[in-house]
């Protein structure tokens, strides 16, 4: 049994980190998807790959991982640069704003 261990993109539609911290383990699929002849939709009979596993760290992925003899590969990400603004979205309603509010 393969899995890969990773840790998620944050999500594209917000700026917080939320969910981005923990790391996520989940298995490789076996078999191919099945295109069913009469709907068009995919499905396949490996429930395997509708198991995500979420951890704290990398190292207790890891480690449940080795427990159960799980080989694994492992997904470093890149680290990304925090884009928080000094005083944010509540700069827009400030009451001690020194210029003209143009908008």
């Amino acid at each position: 049994m393969r899995a890969r261990i990773y840790q998620p993109a944050r999500n594209a539609m917000q700026s917080g980190t939320a969910k981005a911290k923990e790391w996520v383990l989940v298995f490789e699929s076996h078999k191919a998807r099945d295109i069913d002849p009469l709907m068009g939709w995919t499905s396949s009979a490996d429930t395997q790959n509708q198991v995500q596993l979420h951890f704290a760290t990398r190292e207790a992925a890891l480690d449940y991982a080795k427990a159960h003899r799980i080989e694994v590969e492992v997904v470093e990400s890149k680290p990304r640069k925090l884009n928080i603004r000094p005083r944010g979205y509540g700069e827009n309603f400030a009451t001690d704003r020194r210029g003209a509010w143009t908008h």
